[in-house]
């Protein structure tokens, strides 16, 4: 098995104002436990960093950390890379050390193979629900990605854990019956709304003013007055 190599250096200095400084110079703090060793501080470039995982955008890739100044490198598994939430850009990297001869458990992540025939003939919408699985294997066995086939599926067809194609060697440690994948049926159109027909305005009746009392004429008035 290939083995990228992952060079660092060993860093003494701790605390926010080391690790400010560490950035402005193009260098992460990275950590390396496990494996009955007392943790070791690191730093190391960015840019190492994504060559040693060669696009993968997780933990679980298997390297071999070369310390400057050490003639031997030390096995190891990527478990955690941090990011700014801002600028995307690699804050932390923690390595787990590692026996080749001792089994370990990872995250592999899961890639999709082939065209459901549901989305193919049936116009469905192919639906991940499981992007990674937890596997159990020796550290040289740890795949970079488990396929599955997708090609058979129809409309509310589900794919699980049992599904998946494992290489030799290697078993899951994730549940058998958890959903990978299903297909989805097409969502409806939008009907449009149909304009309702215009709704007579009902005829307001106002209530008739009564009419102003007339004025007396002028002999009634005279004679009212006689009284």
């Amino acid at each position: 098995m290939n083995i990228r190599d992952l060079s660092v250096q060993r860093r003494d200095a701790f605390g926010k104002g080391p690790v400010r400084r560490l950035r402005r110079a193009g260098l992460v703090p990275a950590v390396l436990y496990g494996g009955g060793i007392e943790p070791v501080a690191l730093a190391v470039a960015p840019a190492e960093v994504q060559r040693a995982l060669h696009a993968h955008a997780g933990g679980g890739v298997l390297v071999n950390v070369r310390v400057a100044g050490e003639t031997e490198p030390r096995p190891a598994v990527v478990r955690d890379l941090q990011y700014d939430p801002v600028r995307e850009t690699l804050v932390h990297l923690d390595l787990q050390a590692v026996r080749m001869d001792e089994e370990i458990t990872v995250e592999v992540p899961i890639h999709v193979v082939g065209e459901a025939a549901g989305v193919k003939e049936q116009s469905g919408v192919l639906a991940l629900l499981l992007r990674q699985v937890e596997v159990t294997c020796l550290p040289s066995l740890i795949p970079e990605r488990l396929d599955i086939d997708v090609s058979p599926l129809r409309i509310h067809d589900v794919l699980t854990v049992a599904d998946l194609h494992l290489p030799p060697g290697v078993r899951v440690t994730t549940a058998a019956t958890q959903a990978v994948v299903t297909v989805t049926p097409p969502m409806a159109e939008e009907v449009a709304p149909v304009a309702a027909a215009p709704v007579a305005e009902p005829e307001v009746v106002t209530e008739r003013k009564p009419k102003e009392e007339e004025e007396p004429k002028p002999e009634a008035k005279e004679a009212k007055a006689k009284k």
